[in-house]
């Protein structure tokens, strides 16, 4: 069964009703975006969810920054943008006491990687596959070539489980899980009526095409 993570919430309302679903995930960003929010304010949104599990997002930051703001928030999940050294990986394993999720930007036409997983993989509990472009490792809100990227995404499954992202919606959630069966597929924009306002029924048709998608 594929898990859903509803992210770049801003509103506790947003992250109740996605608990309400049975997603297991949740995510704010603390990293440069239009959902930006603190680790107070993240707090407040999660407080409203206590069954999520609480990702936070975070750009390239040095690590006592990323430690702090996972402290204040309370994070289950570190998911990073970004290069961090093995040394930083190092050190984030021993002082965050949850997991490490890895971003790697694929390219919306090629679907080629821009990193090797396998690198990051030794460092990370899963990696977060998403379409990168003009330098960013994610949060484009497209899709890139799910049928190109199958083979790449079984290879990384076999190693470490897969969270799927770039471009989700309703009507397309369902075909990405039937072709790629990622573990976590992760949605921001395309269940929302404008940038962090979460749409309650978007959310619904997303979690109910997940469901069927993952019990065909």
């Amino acid at each position: 069964m594929t898990k859903v993570k509803f992210c770049g919430l801003r509103r506790p309302q947003d992250a109740a009703h996605a608990a309400s679903l049975g997603a297991t995930y949740g995510g704010v960003i603390f990293a440069d975006s239009r959902r930006q929010i603190s680790p107070r304010q993240a707090r407040e949104v999660f407080d409203a969810a206590q069954s999520l599990t609480r990702v936070g997002v975070v750009g390239r930051e040095k690590i006592a920054r990323v430690l702090r703001m996972a402290s204040e928030a309370n994070l289950d999940v570190l998911q990073l943008h970004g290069h961090y050294s093995p040394d930083e990986h190092s050190q984030l394993r021993q002082e965050f006491d949850g997991e490490i999720w890895s971003v790697i930007a694929v390219d919306a036409d090629t679907a080629e990687p821009s990193a090797s997983w396998k690198d990051l993989a030794d460092f990370s509990d899963a990696l977060l596959l998403d379409t990168g472009g003009a330098g960013r490792t994610g949060g484009t809100g497209k899709p890139f070539h799910w049928a190109l990227a199958a083979p790449l995404v079984h290879d990384i499954s076999r190693e470490i489980p897969v969270i799927l992202a770039g471009g989700l919606n309703p009507e397309n959630v369902g075909r990405a899980v039937e072709i790629l069966h990622p573990s976590v597929v992760d949605v921001s924009s395309g269940v929302e009526v404008s940038p962090g306002v979460k749409s309650p029924e978007l959310m619904t048709a997303f979690a109910r095409s997940v469901v069927s998608a993952s019990i065909v």
